[in-house]
């Protein structure tokens, strides 16, 4: 592998660093090459290259709002013996402690980044002499992402829609208990879907919806910060979906103080029913984790759709 890597990245230093790490999906090792200190992740898996691509993609994305650092996607390599790396900028960073007021205000400032290009491509149609496509980036009107991204190493549909309320319900919920369905045939499970599936959009009645470049999978363990120059986030999977989706499984494991909301909710205020659809959007990672790791997260899973059927 190793030998491979150097060819790839055009070095002839590529030196483990012993910053080492491990996850439940991948392997990362840094490594200190020709051209300074990158961070290498590896994974053996069949699906590799199209997760790998998806966190490329997601990368980039958030990178380009200039709102929340990222560790900045070097490449993609298929490697000869089978599996796949993904080289990153290495950042030195530790647990999230001092910046999770400024994380919050980030956060926030990337969820609001495609609704101010809407507003500005909007001025532009409207002003004499100019016309759509004026601005740097183009903002999306549609709930989705060019390309498939995994939360986890399952992968996610991201077909775009132009509601999101026929987003979230086809390419989240259902394709996440279509996977239950293939691996448990749980008759409970899909009784309780076929009844909360028509009282999705009663949640969303009095709420606009506008498409918001999301992270897709932060929890605590996917944060953290430099000390020079505050908050990051790592490893998305990003797609345009809702803003509050973001907040579903921020609250589920931890890793966020009072700090972190009161800084968000500053600039994005929760908007009427916001608790109830917090349980809708914490209902795929719960299903997620299901899929994942086994049936450990069944009565979670169907908890939270008896509650949301309350």
């Amino acid at each position: 592998m190793e030998a491979q890597l150097k060819k790839e990245l055009g070095t002839a230093t590529l030196r483990p660093s012993g910053h080492a790490a491990g996850g439940c999906v991948s392997e990362g090792q840094a490594y200190d090459t020709d051209s300074g200190r990158v961070f290498v992740k590896t994974n053996r898996k069949s699906q590799a290259k199209l997760m790998y691509d998806g966190e490329f993609a997601s990368l980039d994305a958030i990178l380009r709002t200039e709102t929340v650092r990222v560790p900045k996607a070097v490449k993609v390599i298929e490697l000869d013996t089978g599996g796949c790396v993904f080289v990153m900028e290495h950042l030195d960073m530790r647990s999230l402690t001092t910046y999770s007021k400024l994380l919050g205000e980030n956060l926030a400032d990337m969820h609001l980044h495609n609704t101010r290009r809407l507003e500005k491509q909007n001025k532009e149609q409207q002003t004499v002499g100019k016309g759509a496509g004026q601005s740097e980036i183009p903002a999306i009107e549609k709930f989705g992402f060019h390309v498939p991204t995994s939360c986890g190493y399952l992968p996610q549909e991201n077909d775009w829609e132009d509601d999101w309320v026929t987003f979230y319900s086809r390419h989240r919920l259902q394709h996440q208990l279509n996977l239950v369905e293939k691996s448990y045939g749980d008759r409970e499970a899909r009784e309780l879907w076929a009844q909360l599936q028509l009282r999705i959009p009663q949640l969303f009645a009095d709420v606009k919806v506008v498409p918001a470049l999301v992270h897709g999978d932060l929890w605590g363990g996917n944060t953290g910060e430099c000390a020079d120059t505050g908050p990051v986030i790592f490893d998305p999977a990003s797609f345009y979906a809702h803003s509050e989706y973001e907040l579903g499984i921020a609250g589920m494991f931890g890793g966020f103080n009072s700090s972190f909301y009161s800084a968000y909710h500053g600039k994005i205020p929760r908007a009427p029913g916001f608790e109830k659809r917090n349980r809708l959007y914490q209902l795929f990672h719960y299903l997620n984790h299901w899929n994942h790791f086994g049936s450990g997260y069944r009565g979670s899973s169907l908890k939270t759709m008896k509650d949301l059927l309350k």
